[in-house]
Order: C-alpha cells, then structure tokens, then sequence
C-alpha cells in the first residue's frame, strides 16, 4: 500500500489485518514501529512493536520475518506499517529485500501487506509491481 504521507495507508492496513483475521484459518501478525495503533487490531492479530528490536536496516527486518516463521509456522499474514521507517535504509536501496520477501512469502505459503511512505510513480519497478 503506497502513498504520500496522510494518504490513509495505516487505516488500509489495519483494516486489511482485521479483515484477514475473521477468517479462522488465519493467523495474523502485525508489525509496526511502535504501540500507537495496538489498540485498533482485533485481539486474534498478534502485535509486534518492530521498535523495540532496534532494526537498522532491510536484511535485520528480513531475519526478524525469518526468525518470527521459524518459531511459527502457522502464520499466514504479515502486516507491516511503516516499512521505510522500519528499515531505515533509502527505498532504493531495497531490492535484495523484496526479491527475498517473495520468496520468503512463497517457501512459507506467507501473504505479507506493507505501508511505504512514496509516490508510486517515484518508487522502483521492483517495488511497484507488488502495489495494489
């Protein structure tokens, strides 16, 4: 989901977890950069605070990913807020990110949603073929 700033990306989101988590063969998990929205999820999404683990760059937020399907192999849905701000790191240097989140995605039978904070014509090809 892209957009400029104040477009209502966190609103899509949310409302795309929530949506995802009625469906009982879903476990949903949303990740954010901090507690602010925490109270606006259905209680079966799992929250994680991505700020508290000091994630500096795209192949620390992929490990994180990584680690989090390791431990649970049930969860089916990613919900990231705030990718840029996460990851710190300029959207165009990410494309080793995005080619392995697919396929990330694929192995582990993942949907994954992300806000970015760009324009869509300004974002790489590699980005936006996966906006919807």
């Amino acid at each position: 989901i892209a957009g400029k700033k104040g477009s209502g990306k966190t609103k899509k989101i949310l409302s795309a977890a929530n949506e995802a988590s009625k469906n009982p063969s879903n476990v949903v998990v949303f990740v954010d950069y901090d507690n602010k929205h925490i109270h606006s999820l259905e209680r079966d999404v799992r929250f994680v605070n991505a700020g508290e683990f000091e994630i500096v760059n795209d192949k620390m937020l992929l490990g994180f990913f990584a680690g989090m399907l390791t431990q649970n192999y049930d969860i089916n849905v990613i919900c990231i807020d705030g990718f840029k701000r996460l990851i710190k790191t300029p959207l165009i240097e990410t494309e080793w990110f995005f080619s392995r989140l697919e396929a990330l995605g694929k192995t582990y039978n993942v949907c994954f949603t992300m806000t970015v904070s760009e324009d869509i014509e300004n974002m790489p090809e590699y980005v936006s073929k996966f906006v919807i």
